[in-house]
């Protein structure tokens, strides 16, 4: 992740298919927050890991609150 942090975090993403869909768990190393999201399997890898970044900057922001 970039922006306000002084260096990018390191983030483990997983793939697995469900049936017609696609579950993606990101796991923040530093912290071990994970978050998951879904969708369509035609969906491009790189849009499943946008999201589920942003679901995860989400996270640990709220997590500082």
């Amino acid at each position: 992740m970039n922006g306000r942090d002084a260096k990018p975090r390191e983030i483990f993403f997983e793939f697995v298919t469900v049936g017609r869909q696609v579950k993606v768990t990101a796991i923040d190393a530093d912290t071990g927050v994970e978050v998951v999201v879904f969708g369509p399997v035609g969906t491009p890898q790189r849009s499943l890991e946008a999201l589920a970044v942003k679901k995860l900057q989400w996270r640990l922001a709220r997590a500082k609150e």
